[in-house]
C-alpha cells in the first residue's frame, strides 16, 4: 500500500508559502465583486467606491449596487454632484446603505476639493477617508493600483487561524503578522485567493474538509463541525 511521505501529513508552517499558495490558485469560484471591478475599470476610484459598497454585504449585491451607481456617476466630480438621496436610492440592496451614502458623498467630494479628483495611492491618505479602514485601503492600494498591500477581510483571518498559519485575535493583527511571515511577492494575490477558498471550500460553518487537499495537513483550529 503506498504510504504518503511524512512532509505532507506534517501541519502547514511559515516554511509552505509557496506550496499552501499553488493550492489556492488550484481552487475554482466566483471573482470577488472588487476585483472584478478592477479588472474591468483600472480605475482605482470605482474600486474604491465598490469596496465601500462590499463591506458587510454579499459579493452578488454589491455587484449589482455597484453597476447600478456606475451607471449614473462614476467619477467623483460626478458622485459629488448627487444628492446622499439620490445615491441611497441607487445603493438600496446594500447593508448600511445610510451611511455608505454619506461615506461615498464625503469621500467624493473630498477628492475633487482636496486631490484633484484622484485617489491617492498611500495607505495613511486613505485612512483618512470616512469609512475607509485598512482592509479597504489594502483592497485599493492592491486592485487600483497594483502596489503591494495585504488586505485582510474575515476570509483571510478566519482561513490563515484555521489552518495554522498565524494566531491571532483580529483581522488588524492578521494583517501586521502576515506581513512579517509573508513573502511579498504574495501580497497582492493573497486576499483573492482567500475569499474564494473561504468561500467555495473553507466555509466558516461546517467547511468542506473531505473536499479540500490541505486537509490532512491543516490544524483545523476551532473547527467542530466539518463536511
Amino acid at each position: 500500500m503506498k504510504v504518503k511521505s511524512q512532509r505532507f501529513l506534517d501541519p502547514l508552517n511559515t516554511d509552505d508559502w509557496d506550496f499552501l499558495y499553488d493550492f489556492l490558485k488550484t481552487v475554482a469560484g466566483n471573482i470577488p465583486a472588487v476585483t472584478l471591478v478592477a479588472q474591468l475599470t483600472n480605475d482605482p476610484f470605482l474600486v474604491l467606491i465598490s469596496t465601500i459598497l462590499s463591506l458587510r454585504t454579499r459579493d452578488e449585491v454589491t455587484g449589482i449596487a455597484s453597476k447600478a451607481l456606475f451607471e449614473v456617476a462614476n467619477t467623483p466630480e460626478a458622485i459629488a454632484a448627487l444628492s446622499i438621496e439620490r445615491i441611497e436610492e441607487l445603493i438600496r440592496p446594500v447593508g448600511f446603505f445610510h451611511v455608505k451614502a454619506r461615506n461615498i458623498k464625503d469621500i467624493s467630494t473630498r477628492l475633487v476639493n482636496e486631490f484633484h479628483g484622484k485617489v491617492p495611492a498611500d495607505l495613511d491618505r486613505l485612512l483618512t477617508f470616512k469609512g475607509v479602514g485598512r482592509k479597504t485601503a489594502n483592497l485599493v492600494l492592491t486592485e487600483g493600483f497594483d502596489l503591494p498591500g495585504i488586505c485582510v477581510d474575515t476570509h483571510v483571518h478566519r482561513t490563515m487561524n484555521r489552518i495554522g498559519m498565524v494566531s491571532t485575535k483580529t483581522p488588524e493583527q492578521t494583517e501586521f503578522r502576515l506581513r512579517k511571515i509573508l513573502p511579498k511577492h504574495y501580497w497582492k494575490g493573497i486576499n483573492t485567493l482567500l475569499v474564494i477558498f473561504g468561500k467555495e471550500i473553507c466555509r466558516p460553518i461546517s467547511p468542506l474538509c473531505s473536499c479540500c487537499a490541505l486537509s490532512d495537513r491543516c490544524r483545523k483550529n476551532n473547527v467542530t463541525i466539518h463536511r
